[in-house]
């Protein structure tokens, strides 16, 4: 890569350098920093003021003369760079998580670098129920487009920064840090909500739920239905018969109306028992209790799975949780749930893979025939003959690559798929052959996490070499 092309990457990942400011009247060589007070006095003043004021302009400015002009800009190419000189556990360099994304590159998205009426030198309070008021609905539509019969939170009018902590960073695949929360459910609903309350007691059906997965049931901002509820709802929960499941609690303890979880869910859903029964390859996971992947309530997917599908999978994957911490993770797999992939009870295939051919399963979403279906009345789409419904969102991201008769990627004329011989050996192509499924260090999903350069290139070709027919 070019100079040029290095320059273009820095700027998509911090944005585009400051310009110099001429400084309204030239100012002497010798000039001293502490008379910029006569004149920005104002940004000494406020509720609260940035501590690197106190330390002097020429702390974060940097003054030049050229000529009969003095030129004011920053001593860093970015005012992000330059806040990670003193706040370094910001720096998403050294950060391997899910980081808020104006936090990755943009610290005045949100911050006033010199003083503020509001805590943390925010540009607005987070409190508030439009984006003239409220900072975080700048950019998150949350709270305010409740449809007629639906339910907000109370708490967006405590304030946004009353359940997040939006620097908080840690283990992505963990709620607490994925979603950067003071503290994961249930027990940062109990610090407003009394357990021992009796009207929500009666709202739980008297079963015990102090220890239960609030966001199993409840949309923690807003819903389109009453009493938060998520958006897809099992139908005996969604019909108040808690009695189809449960008998009464039991020394505080849920009860179901039948011994085990695995039989309950069979005497409606035969389907799936049969499935995971009869699979060629079976899923060992799928074997015991249901409620291990899947929300026996309520849930923001269609299948009702629990509010972090991925992290219900490496709990037994434990080998591949590594692969989720990597700079270039692949979204379907850590941003969306291996079931997209993967089938979860048990496949005719390899791998649990939803398709015998590497290639198709790939191309489901990269292909140039890639055709998602709309569900009705839902803000999703389908795939693989509408097994697989991912938010509409998710496809707009998606690359398409030029593919014609499995040939054009990476570049034009290059295979894909078949038996391609070079000039000393002979290969099996398909998508894995230059990509991993799940996740790289490098971009593009590269195998063994290389870079995507003529190095990689070469490990198949000499420099120069084509393809033989």
């Amino acid at each position: 890569m070019n100079l040029f092309g290095i320059a273009l990457l820095a700027l998509a990942a911090f944005g585009r350098p400051p310009q110099p400011k001429q400084h309204p009247v030239p100012l002497p060589a010798n000039f001293d920093a502490s008379q910029c007070n006569a004149c920005h006095s104002d940004k000494t003043q406020g509720k609260v003021v940035h501590p690197a004021v106190a330390m002097g302009c020429l702390t974060c400015h940097r003054v030049r003369n050229i000529g009969n002009k003095t030129l004011v800009t920053l001593k860093t190419g970015t005012p992000a760079t330059l806040c990670f000189e003193c706040h370094t556990d910001k720096n998403p360099a050294t950060l391997h998580s899910r980081i808020h994304p104006p936090a990755v590159r943009d610290c005045l998205a949100c911050h006033d670098p010199h003083s503020s009426a509001n805590e943390y030198l925010l540009l607005k309070p987070t409190t508030g129920a439009t984006k003239a008021d409220n900072l975080c609905l700048s950019c998150h539509n949350v709270g305010v487009d409740v449809p007629k019969g639906g339910s907000r939170h109370p708490a967006l009018d405590m304030g946004c920064l009353t359940c997040h902590d939006v620097h908080k960073v840690g283990d992505p695949q963990q709620r607490e840090f994925a979603y950067h929360l003071k503290k994961d459910a249930p027990a940062l609903c109990l610090v407003c909500h009394n357990a021992n309350d009796p009207a929500l007691a009666k709202a739980h059906d008297n079963q015990p739920f102090a220890t239960a997965d609030c966001l199993q049931c409840h949309d923690p901002h807003q819903s389109a239905g009453p009493m938060l509820a998520q958006k897809f709802l099992h139908p005996p929960y969604a019909m108040m018969g808690c009695e189809t499941c449960h008998t009464p609690a039991k020394d505080g303890k849920v009860a179901l109306t039948v011994p085990d979880v695995k039989t309950l869910c069979s005497t409606c859903h035969g389907e799936q028992a049969s499935e995971i029964a009869t699979a060629k390859v079976p899923h060992p996971g799928a074997q015991g209790d249901c409620t291990v992947c899947h929300s026996p309530h309520a849930g923001n997917s269609p299948a009702f799975l629990q509010s972090n599908p991925v992290a219900v999978c490496l709990n037994c994957h434990t080998d591949l949780a590594a692969q989720g911490q990597k700079a270039y993770p692949h979204v379907p797999a850590f941003g969306q749930g291996c079931a997209i992939c993967h089938q979860p009870h048990g496949s005719p295939n390899a791998n649990l893979l939803r398709t015998s051919d590497i290639n198709s399963l790939c191309l489901e979403c990269h292909g140039p025939q890639s055709r998602p279906q709309p569900v009705k009345g839902t803000n999703l789409e389908a795939i693989f003959n509408g097994k697989v419904e991912l938010p509409t969102a998710f496809f707009r991201k998606v690359p398409i690559l030029p593919l014609t008769n499995g040939m054009g990627h990476p570049i034009a004329n290059h295979p894909t798929s078949g038996t391609v011989k070079l000039k000393d050996k002979t290969v099996q192509m398909n998508c894995l052959s230059c990509h991993q499924p799940h996740a790289s260090s490098k971009p593009d999903l590269l195998v063994n996490d290389e870079e995507p350069n003529m190095a990689f290139c070469n490990r198949c070709h000499t420099t120069g070499t084509m393809p033989q027919p």
